[in-house]
């Protein structure tokens, strides 16, 4: 079984090219079927670059309501935006220098200060964004949230043996150990409160973590979120666990 959440499913791809065109059709779609605002928490890492890169070209983009939609990050490395390492600057790359999204509805993870004040600050921008200082389980603070899963097991920046793993009443925390540089991410609150959840799987390096991941191995941080609405997985035939 995957994570917990109200409903499950798999889409399996034949590679991450037509994953990617899977997840941006499945995107589209709730998008432009809303009325009101729409929050969109995107991933880091090399995986949904192509993703971005389709929802920023024809036919997705002109699909989306883009007046309407609100993006966040699940996650940052402490490096400037324009640090070939910023999950910013790569969405920023592939689909916001390419697409009419309103600069205001687009909502990075700055990094100045300390890691712990700019996770503070970005918990304030949720915060006003949610406008309330407390989740609601019954009102999700995104529409759809876009994840990853590492080798290792994490997701977001929840990085196996850190105590980030633990915080249960920040909706944003620094993770200063567990990888060469620190980084800022959204905590297991914020992360469960979706009602859309998407994981993006690609490659044979990624079917263990993926197949324990599936099982709930509490060993991993990504088997330990509690989501609040559904939860699709988007994965290619070499990141699929063998029955």
């Amino acid at each position: 079984m995957p994570p917990a959440s109200a409903t499950a499913s798999v889409e399996v791809a034949a590679d991450l090219e037509a994953l990617a065109h899977c997840a941006a059709e499945w995107i589209t779609n709730l998008a432009a079927d809303s009325r009101d605002r729409f929050a969109i928490c995107l991933s880091g890492g090399s995986t949904p670059r192509r993703l971005y890169q389709l929802l920023g070209d024809a036919p997705y983009r002109d699909r989306l309501p883009w007046d309407r939609v609100h993006w966040f990050w699940g996650d940052e490395r402490f490096v400037p935006w324009d640090n070939p390492d910023s999950n910013y600057g790569m969405a920023h790359a592939a689909l916001f220098a390419r697409a009419p999204a309103p600069a205001a509805n687009i909502h990075g993870i700055a990094t100045a200060g300390t890691p712990r004040t700019a996770a503070a600050a970005y918990e304030q921008v949720l915060k006003s964004y949610y406008q309330s200082e407390i989740l609601d389980p019954a009102r999700a603070l995104f529409d759809i949230q876009i994840l990853g899963l590492g080798p290792d097991g994490h997701t977001a920046s929840l990085i196996p043996g850190t105590s980030v793993l633990e915080e249960r009443h920040r909706w944003v925390a620094e993770v200063i150990h567990g990888r060469p540089e620190p980084r800022i991410t959204l905590t297991y609150p914020a992360l469960e409160s979706s009602r859309h959840t998407a994981f993006l799987v690609a490659g044979a390096d990624k079917r263990e973590a993926l197949s324990r991941t599936m099982k709930r191995d509490q060993a991993l941080p990504a088997a330990r979120l509690r989501l609040a609405g559904d939860l699709t997985w988007f994965v290619d035939k070499a990141a699929y666990p063998s029955p």
